[in-house]
């Protein structure tokens, strides 16, 4: 975006705009707020640039485990329930698994080494890792390029330790190939078909990605619930193999 944009959108002048952008004035509290807001830049980040303008961060970051987030928790907790018998699950930033239904853990238990599996579980790693879901993908290709891509959207540009090393691992497991064909994010990737096929079993499912709207928590801002529909209907009579409701 020109400074010229920018300064149309926040309702300022070029000139101040520019006067901000090379140092030659101190903004306001205000001006940073609406120039993050201008440019639909993320909570966490905000409160960095408030930091950098030498100002307190406004936007608070609560553990989804506190007392404060029970409504919330509640909320997600219908939404997982309401999507069995399939599965879906909500992560953080970092992709780790802070709630799930039944179904997901039935997924994951019938795709993923158990030395992956556990509490929390990162579901990067458990997709990436050689020994994760990844032996059963017959669409690799096409799954790894757009979830890498995701990660690099969301991890690549943060100034977060724990986020780099998560990133480097994932880049790690898949390979350079995958990597130099990674590509940002696109409309058609909210829709991400994943064809499955593990012995007798075979599942043709998408997946879809859900955020909260306008939350004013940096948590809530980057909660992501993933849901997983199967995409025919033999993919629906085959999910039966895996919940063991037959």
């Amino acid at each position: 975006m020109s400074q010229l944009d920018l300064a149309m959108h926040a309702g300022f002048s070029a000139r101040h705009v520019s006067f901000i952008e090379t140092g030659r004035t101190q903004p306001s509290r205000q001006a940073l707020l609406v120039l993050a807001e201008t440019l639909e830049v993320p909570l966490r980040e905000r409160n960095r640039l408030l930091e950098a303008g030498g100002y307190a961060h406004m936007y608070r970051q609560t553990p989804l485990a506190a007392d404060e987030m029970a409504h919330i928790r509640g909320v997600l907790q219908f939404i997982l329930d309401r999507h069995n018998p399939y599965a879906a699950v909500v992560l953080d930033r970092y992709a780790n698994c802070l709630m799930g239904n039944g179904a997901s853990a039935q997924l994951v238990a019938a795709l993923v080494d158990a030395s992956l599996l556990g509490d929390h579980m990162n579901y990067l790693r458990i997709l990436f890792h050689p020994l994760g879901v990844r032996r059963w993908i017959i669409n690799w290709e096409e799954v790894a390029r757009t979830m890498l891509g995701r990660a690099e959207h969301e991890l690549g540009q943060s100034k977060d330790d724990q986020a780099a090393v998560l990133l480097s691992e994932v880049r790690g497991y898949a390979g350079l190939s995958t990597r130099e064909r990674s590509s940002p994010l696109s409309v058609a990737d909210l829709l991400l078909p994943i064809h499955i096929r593990k012995n007798d079993l075979e599942l043709r499912l998408f997946s879809t990605i859900m955020t909260l709207g306008t939350p004013q928590d940096v948590t809530l801002q980057e909660l992501r619930i993933e849901t997983f529909f199967p995409a025919d209907a033999e993919s629906e009579r085959s999910w039966s193999k895996v919940t063991g409701d037959q």
